[in-house]
Formats: C-alpha cells, sequence, structure tokens
C-alpha cells in the first residue's frame, strides 16, 4: 500500500504496520542488500517477525512492496521538485538524485524474485509507466527545445551508471549528475 488511507477492511494500526515495515525494510536493503535477515526488518520497524510475515509472506513480497513505494515517491516528487525548486534545471538534478538513491535498493531485485520472469516484467512496465512520463516532464521543462536523448534513454543511463553502487572512489550521482548537465547543455539537432 502507498498512500496513508486504509484500504477497505484493514484497521489503522495494520495499515501503519505495512508502512512501518516498508520503510524499514528500505533502510535495511540499503544497508545489508535485500537478502538482509528479516529479524532486522521487523526490529528495526518495531514489530514482531509474525507481523512482518502477515503482512508480506515471502522475501520477494516484502522486496516488490519496497520496490513499488520507492518508484511511486520518486514519480511524485518530480512534480513537486518542479514546482519548488529555483529552476527546472535544479528540479531535474533534484531529481536525479532520487532517482539513483532509489537505484541504490533496486539492485539485487532479480536475485530476490528468483527467477520470477513474469514478475520482474511486471515490475519492470510499473516502473517505466510510472517514471518515465515524470522524467520527461522535467526534461520538457529544463529544456523546452528538446534534448538530444529520451527521458527514457536517460533513466537507462543513469541506471548503468548506478551498477556497483557507491564503492571507494566511484561516485555513481556525481557521474549522473555530469550526463545531465551535458543533456541540458547540448543542442537537440546535435
Amino acid at each position: 500500500m502507498t498512500d496513508d488511507v486504509p484500504a477497505r477492511g484493514k484497521r489503522s494500526d495494520a495499515v501503519r504496520n505495512q508502512r512501518q515495515i516498508i520503510d524499514a525494510a528500505a533502510d535495511v536493503f540499503v544497508e545489508s542488500g535485500v537478502n538482509a535477515p528479516v529479524r532486522v526488518v521487523a526490529e528495526r520497524a518495531g514489530v514482531g517477525v509474525g507481523t512482518l510475515y502477515r503482512n508480506f509472506p515471502t522475501r520477494a513480497d516484502l522486496v516488490v512492496a519496497v520496490y513499488r513505494h520507492q518508484v511511486d515517491a520518486a514519480a511524485q516528487a518530480g512534480p513537486v521538485l518542479l514546482r519548488e525548486s529555483s529552476s527546472p534545471a535544479h528540479a531535474l538534478h533534484a531529481w536525479v538524485d532520487v532517482f539513483v538513491d532509489f537505484l541504490v535498493t533496486k539492485h539485487g531485485l532479480a536475485d530476490a524474485l528468483q527467477g520470477d520472469s513474469e514478475g520482474f516484467a511486471v515490475l519492470h512496465r510499473y516502473f517505466v509507466d510510472r517514471l518515465v512520463p515524470v522524467c520527461a516532464n522535467l526534461l520538457e521543462a529544463a529544456r523546452p527545445g528538446g534534448t538530444t536523448l529520451t527521458a527514457y534513454s536517460l533513466l537507462r543511463g543513469i541506471g548503468n551508471l548506478c551498477i556497483g553502487g557507491e564503492t571507494h572512489g566511484y561516485e555513481p550521482a556525481q557521474l549522473a549528475h555530469v550526463l545531465v548537465d551535458g543533456l541540458l547543455a547540448s543542442t537537440p539537432d546535435a
């Protein structure tokens, strides 16, 4: 569940527990990967392991919930940043930070789904359907004359820069910003 409105039939404490578990799992996945012990997630969320399993019967269910929640958060951040930033270019750069942070938890998703190629394809479609339009709107606002790259290509390029995460001496966010700067400086017919 990605919003604060309880689903029909769910008590508010159950919705709150689910939200706490998703938030805790996102933090734990960043720190330790998607294979971190579920008891660590439960402890961080302040719930019992039984409560965690009642909400997310398998690790894959939990990973998918975190993934969807973070896709939704990144999608919602785009319009807010565009509205509140000092310029569309600043909004795009701020959103790239959100996107890179999201990608840190995305790695390991395929392993967590353990060969569920159909489930992975559904999540990929969800990702594309939610984030490509947000990125396209930010690009259009930051570069009204058009760019040399589509929003989908930009997201894929940033994703490729993020493979391997942040290791000593390698900062994918910094490279993503160099890519965006170059994109914004290029001419549409270059």
